[in-house]
This record gives structure tokens, sequence and C-alpha cells, in this order.
């Protein structure tokens, strides 16, 4: 699936989870279906989510990409952009996802870009636009994520770095 990309971010959020015992790196991958997937994250912060994932390994019968795999791409990064924005102390639950696809892909990379609708203080919405490697839009899609409050445990389950 070729090299490896760490997301880059900035030193103080470094910092703020790395004091709750956070790993962010291991906490913004997408998780074991995300690497399953080939899910990418390059560019993360609440403002922008980019992320990537091969269409190869992700279609349905037809050979075309599962609409499945753009809603999980869509998912992630509309979660890491709300996970952001809440910060250390709020956890991004999905609670809508809604995907229009608007075209097929066979091969290739596509790539999402999460950017957000509202940021309030129990939700976060954000569009998520799935393009092909010609920038064709493949699927569009809206996510609303809950924040609520972190509970004891939450950061182990999150990537906590031990």
């Amino acid at each position: 699936m070729g090299e490896q990309q760490q997301v880059q971010f900035p030193q103080e959020v470094i910092d703020e989870y790395a004091a709750l015992g956070v790993d962010l790196v291991a906490m913004f991958s997408a998780g074991h279906l995300g690497t399953r997937m080939g899910i990418q994250i390059v560019e993360a912060s609440a403002d922008r989510v980019v992320g990537t994932m091969p269409v190869e390994g992700n279609t349905q019968p037809y050979g075309l990409l599962h609409g499945g795999a753009s809603a999980a791409l869509a998912e992630t990064l509309g979660s890491v952009g709300s996970m952001l924005h809440g910060g250390s102390s709020k956890i991004a639950v999905g609670v809508d996802l809604n995907c229009t696809h608007h075209r097929g892909a066979r091969s290739g990379l596509v790539t999402g870009v999460a950017t957000p609708v509202h940021r309030g203080r129990t939700t976060a919405t954000y569009e998520i636009v799935v393009s092909d490697e010609q920038d064709r839009r493949v699927c569009t899609a809206r996510l609303t994520c809950l924040l609520r409050d972190v509970n004891p445990g939450d950061a182990a389950r999150a990537g906590a770095t031990g």
C-alpha cells in the first residue's frame, strides 16, 4: 500500500494528549478497520482533515469502490476533525452519516477531505468530499458527531501509551 505517512500535529496538541497518556498517531490512525482498508490520514486539524484509501481491496462484486468503504473513509475523517475540535476532554461519537455516491472508481487511490459545517459544544458536523485521482467527486458525505465528556477508561480504548 505504499509508504506509511505520519500525521503531523501542532506540538501543543501532542503535549495535551501525551499528558493524558494518549498516543495521537495511534488514536488517529483510523483504527483496525482503517488499517485493513488502507486508510491513511495525511493532514489533521479541526479545520481540515485529509485522508487517502486505495480502491483495490475495497471493492464490491462489480469491481467498483464499495459504497461502505467510502462511508468508512468519510466517518473516519469527520470523526478525526470532531475529536480535534472537541479537544482532549471530549470523545466524538458518530450519530448520523449520510453518503451520496456520484460515480464509481475502479482503481487507484481516493482522497477524502473533511471540512466543518458546524462546530458546537455538544455536536460537530463535517462535510466530507471523496474524489478520485482525476479530482472527480466520487462521494459526498455529511457526518454529525456527539461530543461527550471523556470517561475513565476512554484513553485505554483510544490508544493509550501505557
